[in-house]
């Protein structure tokens, strides 16, 4: 009894002490979105993303950006905020199934870390940002919490990538209904 409380006191030590000794960073989330197009690229706060998301308010760079979407802010806010809810049981079956690979490998090439020299570290990123924006939202993702879980300080996202999908789909909409109704639905029955 006394032998198993002085061993998780040094586990205790261990784990505390260990990040100073051996200099185990933290994982953090994203703080910026950089978007790439061609040669030029434009960084967004996700901080400032997402207060516009929530009330609206915008910084000058934002505004330039969104103002570029020709979309309204009403319809882009309702797009950011739009929540897909999802069992986090659910989503991990679905970016490990044979079209959650495909999905993700696709996605790689329009969202992805900073230096990514292969697909695999792409598809990786999206995983963990999926499944950690699912818990951010308690059940529920986002595109706020899909960049908050982001695992590196700076996401990629390239527009000339994006374009090219946009070409084959014919709208955001067709796209997301075909990605979160049909393989959720056949997981739930498997």
């Amino acid at each position: 009894m006394k032998f198993s409380k002085f061993l998780i006191f040094r586990i205790f030590f261990i784990l505390i002490i260990s990040p100073l000794f051996f200099n185990i960073s933290k994982t953090n989330a994203a703080e910026e979105i950089k978007i790439t197009y061609s040669i030029f690229s434009r960084t967004i706060k996700v901080n400032s993303l997402k207060t516009y998301a929530k009330e609206g308010k915008s910084t000058k760079t934002l505004k330039r950006i969104l103002k570029a979407t020709g979309a309204p802010d009403e319809e882009i806010r309702t797009v950011l905020n739009k929540d897909f809810e999802v069992p986090i049981t659910i989503a991990s079956k679905l970016v490990y199934s044979e079209i959650g690979n495909v999905f993700l490998r696709r996605l790689s090439s329009i969202i992805h870390p900073p230096r990514a020299t292969d697909e695999r570290t792409g598809m990786l990123a999206l995983r963990a940002s999926v499944i950690q924006g699912i818990n951010i939202g308690n059940g529920k993702i986002n595109l706020i919490n899909f960049f908050e879980g982001y695992p590196t300080k700076t996401v990629i996202l390239d527009v000339s990538a994006l374009s090219k999908v946009m070409n084959k789909v014919e709208s955001i909409s067709e796209l997301l209904t075909f990605f979160t109704n049909s393989p959720i639905e056949k997981i739930k029955s498997n």
